[in-house]
């Protein structure tokens, strides 16, 4: 799913996790990100986490740095409070994010 991201477009952690059929899993796309020893070739860059949040930033202040600058030269645009402007930026509708949920919720 990470490698579907499109230039120019990011999705949360619970994005990826929904698109994958893992609704509400976004901590194992996490750990599983952090884990995968092809990180390099994958744009974890377009992974953020709820709210726009620069995730890898908590982490590693130079992980963080990178990530922002990776996503700029994409054209991404930040708010004044250094989140992705997820309005956007974030890759498709909402209606494609978590829809295992989403149709267990029509089916109620």
């Amino acid at each position: 799913m990470i490698r579907r991201i499109p230039l120019g477009r990011v999705a949360t952690y619970g994005d990826v996790a929904g698109r994958a059929g893992l609704p509400g899993r976004a901590r194992l796309v996490g750990k599983v990100l952090g884990m995968s020893p092809d990180v390099s070739s994958l744009p974890w860059h377009r992974v953020v986490g709820a709210g726009g949040v620069l995730s890898v930033g908590r982490y590693s202040a130079h992980a963080g740095q990178t990530q922002r600058m990776r996503l700029e030269r994409e054209g991404v645009r930040f708010t004044r409070g250094g989140r992705v402007d997820l309005a956007r930026h974030r890759w498709g509708p909402a209606s494609a994010r978590g829809t295992r949920a989403a149709s267990r919720a029509a089916r109620a």
